[in-house]
């Protein structure tokens, strides 16, 4: 069965998209999680997991960063929060963090997310012999290699359909240097939309922000993966990420459900190319102006990849 797992950027989001047929919502707060939409409370965390079970559906927080020596203190506290949500699983990617639950036997299923690190079966397979339930899959991995892998997994692996995709972070906040440096009083987070272009290539758009994890740079296109959903869910990769950090509102939930609709047209035998290209072009209308989409590396070989 083909499992879609959403991002959440308010309460109100979070019901909607339930409301659409996600099956699982993630969320998290920004001190713990990497590149959220939004950093939910300790309350609003216990809200939304309590939202997502009472849709009989999955509640799952993230908990990827890697947590230096400042952080790693807080981590204790955090998981023994999260031992009382009823949480159905969480998303690490700090090898301490994974110590910590099996040394104290949390019950807490988890996803491992070593980000560009995650490029094998072999690397997927080792961390699920740790306890993962389950694996995000780098992104830059193409189709070629996904096929590669498929038979040797031992869990599944989650793969990014529609989003954008970070292909850098450094601990180093490399944007208030670069302030500090020009002599200018100017504001980091995301929200100002900041993004760098090529030299010559005025076009490109690498959206950047820093926060308490370091710099964030993310690729010059966001992925929509719906026109290669077939060739996914007959390798049986029917794990779907939607990630909104830079679609956000109902634009969103609306590119859900048509995700959503395509998971049904496949499990049902309905799917059709004319339906395809109908809902591609709607979610071209629906993703933001400023943005554009591609296939990511999914139809680069893997020879090619460098």
């Amino acid at each position: 069965m083909i499992e879609i797992r959403s991002t959440v950027e308010s309460m109100e989001q979070a019901q909607a998209l339930l409301v659409a047929g996600v099956d699982a919502i993630q969320f998290g707060e920004a001190e713990f999680g990497l590149r959220l939409p939004h950093s939910f409370s300790r309350a609003e965390q216990q809200e939304l997991v309590d939202l997502a079970h009472s849709f009989g559906k999955k509640a799952i927080i993230v908990v990827n960063g890697i947590m230096h020596p400042e952080k790693m203190k807080k981590i204790p506290e955090y998981l023994d929060f999260l031992a009382t949500t009823g949480v159905d699983q969480l998303v690490v990617g700090d090898p301490g963090i994974v110590y910590l639950i099996r040394k104290n036997n949390y019950q807490l299923p988890f996803i491992y997310d070593g980000e560009t690190l995650v490029t094998s079966s072999r690397q997927i397979n080792f961390w699920s012999k740790k306890g993962a339930v389950g694996a995000v899959l780098a992104r830059e991995v193409p189709f070629d290699e996904l096929v590669a892998m498929k038979d040797n997994l031992a869990v599944p692996a989650e793969i990014l359909v529609y989003g954008a995709t970070c292909i850098h972070q450094s601990k180093r906040p490399l944007l208030q240097n670069y302030y500090n440096f020009k002599g200018l009083d100017e504001a980091t987070v995301r929200e100002r939309d900041l993004f760098l272009s090529e030299p010559k290539k005025a076009d490109t758009h690498y959206s950047i922000f820093e926060d308490s994890h370091g710099t964030h740079i993310f690729a010059d296109n966001d992925v929509n993966l719906l026109q290669e959903l077939p060739q996914l869910f007959e390798n049986h990769y029917t794990t779907w990420k939607l990630d909104g950090i830079y679609a956000p509102g109902e634009n969103f939930v609306e590119v859900a459900k048509i995700f959503v609709a395509a998971k049904a047209a496949l499990e049902t035998g309905a799917w059709t190319e004319s339906l395809a290209t109908a809902w591609t072009e709607q979610i071209q209308h629906l993703h933001p102006a400023q943005r554009e989409l591609d296939s990511g590396f999914f139809h680069i070989q893997g020879a090619d990849i460098k």
